[in-house]
């Protein structure tokens, strides 16, 4: 996916129709579906509510997990990873690690709502990349609220990024860390992200995360 390799990160423009994430929305008072309810400001993640959601995922959300899977192991095993070929056999993986939770989550924010910088590190197993969709329009439902990463390398200070997502559009983005080749040979770079204050409106977001939880 280009731009993972360049800059950290790949744009998926128009994965999800408006349609299929007004779809996904809609999934958010379907208490039955999730296994739990973080609000942020409790664990100083930032300000705003997400949900897990429990197994059997929804079809929408399990599709996106099996369908991408593939293709990201493929950059995953090419930065040095070692995983399967299929979602089915990593997670066997996860499982005798004992990260059995799912960790597909659908994120709710709201004017003044935020969330801090962070890695999404469930335990001892990581799948090195995930994908969050933005299901929300831009300044129609909500203001503000940019989707933002940062890379640490070393011996430098932190380069910030703002991913220009509109509704539908998917961003891919390593979890903890980047393989990068400097003038001193290869090294990793840190990752995190986060979402900038809302001005206005209500923010929904799906994050597709690959490596269950213990």
């Amino acid at each position: 996916m280009k731009g993972l390799d360049e800059r950290g990160w790949a744009l998926l423009p128009g994965l999800l129709s408006p349609d299929e994430c007004a779809a996904i929305i809609s999934l958010w008072d379907q208490g039955d579906l999730f296994r739990s309810r973080v609000v942020m400001a409790r664990h100083g993640y930032g300000s705003g509510l997400y949900q897990y959601f429990a197994y059997p995922l929804p079809e929408p959300v399990a599709r996106l997990r099996h369908e991408f899977y593939p293709k990201l192991a493929e950059i995953a095993n090419r930065w040095g990873g070692d995983f399967p070929a299929s979602h089915d056999a990593y997670l066997e993986r996860c499982r005798r690690l004992g990260q059995t939770r799912p960790t597909p989550l659908l994120l709710r924010y709201e004017t003044g709502d935020y969330n801090c910088l962070h890695q999404d590190l469930y335990g001892p197993e990581v799948f090195p990349l995930q994908m969050a969709i933005l299901l929300s329009r831009p300044e129609q439902d909500f203001a503000g609220g940019e989707f933002i990463l940062t890379e640490q390398r070393p011996r430098r200070q932190s380069r910030p990024s703002v991913v220009p997502l509109k509704q539908g559009d998917a961003v891919v983005f390593p979890v903890n860390h980047r393989p990068v080749t400097g003038s001193r040979g290869p090294y990793n770079a840190t990752m995190r992200h986060g979402v900038a204050e809302l001005r206005s409106g209500r923010r929904f977001t799906l994050g597709v995360i690959f490596h269950d939880a213990a």
